[in-house]
C-alpha cells in the first residue's frame, strides 16, 4: 500500500502548467515543405517524425517551424515515466533551474494553439502535445507514448508518429534511463535533442510501412466541471473532475489502479482519485474485508497507518479512512485517504482518494462526485449512488476520539462501541433516535480532539484515562435486545456515568474542603 501510494502522489502527472514565456520568430512557415518529417538526433540515437496533417494541421506546422528555427535543439527530455510517456520542448531545460523544467514554452507564432482533438489512439510510438489544464493552451512541449495510453485518447491533441525501427530503439533506451524526483533524468545529459532537423521523405530510406493508425471512438467526455470516462473492458463509466489529469497506469499488479485522475499540486503534493477492478473469484464482502484488514494492521503495527474508521456503507459497499505516514527526501508527511470498496457481479470496485491531511476536505466534494458518479456499464440502470456525509450519520459514523485515543480502528475498544452501535443502538428506533442527537453533537468537536491527540501524547494519554471507564461502562448495554431495554439500560448508563464523572469528583472536592 505504502508503495502504491507513494507512486501515485509523485510520479503520475505528464507536465505541470505552462506559464513561462519564450520568444519565436512567428514568421517563418513549412510551405516549402512538400512532404516533411523530423528528425530529433539525441544522444541516444535519432527519433524520425511523421505527421497526421489532416487531422492535426495547426499543431503540424507548429512542431516543424520550431524544429526549423532551432527551437528543440538542446533541449532535454525533462520527464520520464517508462510504460507511459517521455516528453520534451521546453526551453528551460537548456540552461534553467531544473524546478522550472515542465513550465516553459510557447508556440511558434503564438502564446498557445488551440486543441485539434481526433480519435487518432495514444499507441506506441504516437507523437501528441502536452499542455495544461486548459485544452487550448499547447505550446511546444510535446510527448512520445512509450506503451499504449489509451486513456489520453480525445484528451490530447495527437500529430505524428515515429516511424523507424531505430527510432523505437530510441525511444526504449530513452525511457530506460535513470530518473529522479517529478521523473527528471539523474543525468540529463543522456537524454538531449543535440540537433532537430527538417527534412523531405524522400531524403529517408529506412521508414517503415506503417498501416494507419488506429482510431477510437470517444471513451472520454469534457463537460464544464468533469470529465466522463468509459471503458467497456473494465465495465464502468465514472466522472473526473475537470483539469485533473486522467491516466491508465501499466497494471503492474491486481491491487494496482487501472485509472487514476490527478489533480494540480497544493503544497508540492498531487492529490488524486483512483479506480481499481479486480476479479474477486467468489469472495464474500467480508471476505474482501478480512483481507484488506490484514494488510493494513501490518501497516499500523509499524506506525505507518492510522486507521480513522471502517463501516458498511451499503450491504456490497465498506469504507475505510485512514491517515498514512510517510518519509521522503528527509521530509514528513501526512497523508489522509478514504476507500471505497464496492462489490457487485463477482469484481470489486475500489475508489480512492488521497491528499495531505491539511487539504484533504477542499477536493473531497469532487471525489464523492466520482462516487455517486459511477456505473457498471452491464448494470446501467443500476448507478450505485453514495452519499458520504449522510452515510456516515445514517449508520453513526466513525469512532474518532476512540480510534486516536487507542491507536487503531481495529482496538477492542473501537470494537466495543462500533458493535454496540450497530447490534443494538441502530436496531431500535429510540437507538436510532438517540444516534442521530448524539452525532449533531459530537462531530462538532470529535475531529478537533482526535487531531489534537494524535499531535501531542500526553493529551492523548489523559483522554484514555478519561474515557475508559465510561466505555468499560457500556458493557451493561450488550444485553438490551428490544425497545424498552435500550431505553431502561441506556438511563442506567447515563445515571452511572454522571455518577462517576460529576458526583463523584463532587463528593472528593466537599471531602477535601470539610478538611482544610
Amino acid at each position: 500500500m505504502k508503495k502504491i501510494l507513494f507512486t501515485l502522489i509523485f510520479s503520475l502527472a505528464i507536465f505541470t502548467s505552462i506559464s513561462y514565456a519564450f520568444a519565436q520568430n512567428s514568421e517563418v512557415t513549412f510551405t516549402t515543405f512538400v512532404d516533411p518529417l523530423v528528425v530529433l538526433e539525441t544522444t541516444q540515437g535519432e527519433i524520425v517524425i511523421d505527421f497526421f496533417r489532416i487531422d492535426a494541421p495547426k499543431h503540424s506546422e507548429n512542431f516543424i517551424v520550431l524544429a526549423k528555427t532551432g527551437f528543440y535543439d538542446g533541449t532535454l527530455f525533462h520527464r520520464i515515466i517508462p510504460g507511459f510517456m517521455i516528453q520534451s520542448g521546453d526551453p528551460n531545460t537548456i540552461d534553467g533551474d531544473p524546478n522550472t523544467w515542465g513550465q516553459g514554452g510557447k508556440a511558434a507564432s503564438s502564446d498557445s494553439i488551440d486543441a485539434e482533438f481526433n480519435n487518432i489512439k495514444h499507441n506506441r510510438g504516437i507523437v501528441s502535445m502536452a499542455r495544461s489544464s486548459d485544452p487550448n493552451s499547447a505550446g511546444s512541449q510535446f510527448f512520445i507514448v512509450h506503451k499504449d495510453s489509451h486513456f489520453l485518447d480525445t484528451e490530447y491533441t495527437v500529430f505524428g508518429r515515429i516511424v523507424t525501427e531505430s527510432s523505437f530503439d530510441t525511444l526504449d533506451k530513452i525511457a530506460a534511463v535513470q530518473t529522479g524526483t517529478n521523473d527528471r533524468p539523474t543525468n540529463p545529459e543522456q537524454v538531449k535533442i543535440i540537433k532537430a532537423i527538417v527534412v523531405e521523405r524522400s531524403e529517408l530510406s529506412n521508414i517503415l510501412e506503417l498501416s494507419k493508425p488506429e482510431r477510437a471512438g470517444s471513451t472520454v467526455t469534457a463537460t464544464p466541471e468533469f470529465t466522463i470516462f468509459e471503458n467497456e473492458e473494465l465495465d464502468v463509466k465514472f466522472s473526473a473532475p475537470v483539469g485533473w489529469l486522467l491516466q491508465q497506469p501499466e497494471k503492474s499488479s491486481e491491487d494496482a489502479p487501472d485509472v487514476v485522475a490527478v489533480g494540480p499540486k497544493i503544497d508540492g503534493i498531487n492529490p488524486y482519485i483512483s479506480l481499481t477492478v479486480k476479479d474477486v473469484k467468489g469472495k464474500t464482502l467480508d471476505d474482501l474485508i478480512t483481507t484488506k484488514n490484514n494488510i493494513l494492521q501490518q501497516a499500523v503495527y509499524q506506525n505507518q497507518l492510522e486507521i480513522l474508521s471502517q463501516q458498511k456503507i451499503k450491504s456490497n459497499v465498506y469504507q475505510t479512512e485512514a491517515i498514512g505516514s510517510f518519509q521522503t527526501n528527509d521530509v514528513s508527511l501526512k497523508i489522509k485517504f478514504i476507500e471505497v470498496m464496492i462489490l457487485s457481479n463477482e469484481k470489486s470496485y475500489t475508489f480512492a482518494y488521497s491528499n495531505t491531511v491539511e487539504n484533504f476536505n477542499n477536493e473531497l466534494s469532487k471525489f464523492n462526485e466520482s462516487i455517486n458518479s459511477f456505473e457498471i456499464l452491464s448494470e446501467s440502470s443500476n448507478i450505485i449512488k453514495l452519499n458520504q456525509e449522510s452515510s456516515s450519520e445514517q449508520e453513526g459514523g466513525g469512532c474518532l476520539i476512540a480510534t486516536a485515543t487507542y491507536g487503531s480502528e481495529m482496538s477492542q475498544q473501537v470494537q466495543q462501541l462500533r458493535e454496540l452501535r450497530d447490534n443494538q443502538l441502530l436496531q431500535t428506533e429510540s437507538g436510532i433516535a438517540f444516534m442521530s442527537t448524539f452525532n449533531d453533537i459530537y462531530y462538532s468537536f470529535s475531529p478537533i480532539i482526535a487531531d489534537y491527540e494524535r499531535e501531542n501524547p500526553y493529551f492523548k494519554e489523559a483522554v484514555k484515562l478519561v474515557i475508559t471507564p465510561m466505555i468499560n461502562s457500556l458493557t451493561i448495554m450488550e444485553n438490551a435486545d428490544s425497545e424498552s431495554k435500550i431505553l431502561g439500560l441506556g438511563i442506567s448508563v447515563i445515571v452511572l456515568n454522571l455518577g462517576m464523572y460529576l458526583g463523584l469528583p463532587a463528593i472528593i472536592v466537599i471531602g477535601i474542603r470539610k478538611k482544610f
